[in-house]
């Protein structure tokens, strides 16, 4: 008689090599497609971060086959490198403006043709071509720009009355740093506006239109409703705009070359002098690191307060 109230048997866990070999069956596509890429940044970006750490402790000049080791010596000299602190300093400054700016007025863009008015392809084009030109090309235009001869900056200020602010402004140790900065953010501010276009399309008019009947005006549908959905969007740009900010380098080095007088000096320009020009690829290696731990904190404190500031 079968018994009732038994219940059947559980089925028994395929372990061992039968359940290793189940896993890899079921992942094995998923391995093969991640493994070139996978590999790829090991040999591009692992390696040479690891590469650059061993370098950071040696004085080796890049010519010679011999890299001696000189322990923490290359830290030491970094805290009593003066202009290492200026160009921190000329590079917090271009993060700070160089993060806010574009977003500002990025997102103002993108929220002036969200409704897509007429002439949107047309609009959309042009504020967004700079980001397609190359860094060396924006350096020319705006060096033509900025010409204390015959640059339109200087005549149109001649032309208003205004001589008086005319000068080298690539030359000018005062205001060298902000000319260059002012083309960069004129580069960046295209990606920012499609990506804040694109990111307004999710936003829901519903609430908006809540908020008017509730007698809300457009700065405070803005702030309390439109931005909110922005959050994430807000999140990534800031980021990259961050980490591009710690490590600029073309536009800098193609105006000016950290000039004059090293007044645009940056991080990333004064290591690669070092580096290339000093042969001293050791010190140049120890900045590089320097580089990659203040974009990394600076991403992450970014995020924290930001995830801080939703809950």
């Amino acid at each position: 008689m079968a018994q009732i109230g038994l219940a059947p048997p559980a089925p028994t866990r395929r372990t061992g090599l039968a359940g290793v070999g189940g896993q890899w069956a079921r992942y094995r596509a998923a391995f093969f497609f991640v493994l070139p890429a996978l590999v790829l940044y090991a040999v591009f970006m692992i390696y040479p971060f690891f590469q650059s750490i061993y370098y950071s402790f040696t004085n080796w000049n890049g010519v010679l086959p011999q890299k001696n080791f000189v322990g923490l010596a290359n830290y030491r000299r970094m805290l009593g490198d003066d202009l290492l602190w200026s160009s921190l300093w000329h590079t917090v400054i271009w993060v700070v403006i160089g993060t806010i700016g574009p977003l500002i007025v990025g997102l103002l863009l993108a929220v002036l043709l969200w409704r897509r008015p007429r002439g949107f392809t047309l609009f959309r084009t042009v504020y967004f071509m700079p980001q397609v030109l190359s860094s060396v090309v924006i350096a020319i235009v705006w060096g033509w720009i900025y010409n204390p001869v015959f640059g339109i900056l200087n005549r149109g200020l001649d032309g208003v009355g205004l001589d008086e602010l005319s000068r080298g402004w690539l030359g000018d140790p005062n205001v060298a740093l902000y000319a260059v900065l002012i083309a960069a953010m004129w580069a960046e501010t295209g990606f920012v506006f499609v990506v804040f276009l694109a990111g307004l399309q999710n936003v829901s008019r519903d609430l908006i239109e809540a908020a008017m009947l509730d007698g809300a005006n457009a700065w405070q549908r803005f702030r309390n409703v439109t931005v909110p959905q922005l959050s994430n969007v807000v999140n990534v740009v800031t980021a990259l705009l961050l980490i591009g900010g710690f490590s600029v380098f073309d536009i800098v080095f193609a105006m000016t070359q950290g000039g004059p007088a090293n007044a645009t000096e940056v991080i990333a320009t004064y290591t690669y002098k070092e580096a290339f020009t000093q042969n001293r690829i050791g010190y140049a290696a120890t900045l590089s690191l320097v580089i990659t731990a203040i974009s990394l904190v600076a991403s992450v404190v970014f995020i924290r307060l930001r995830e801080r500031g939703e809950s």
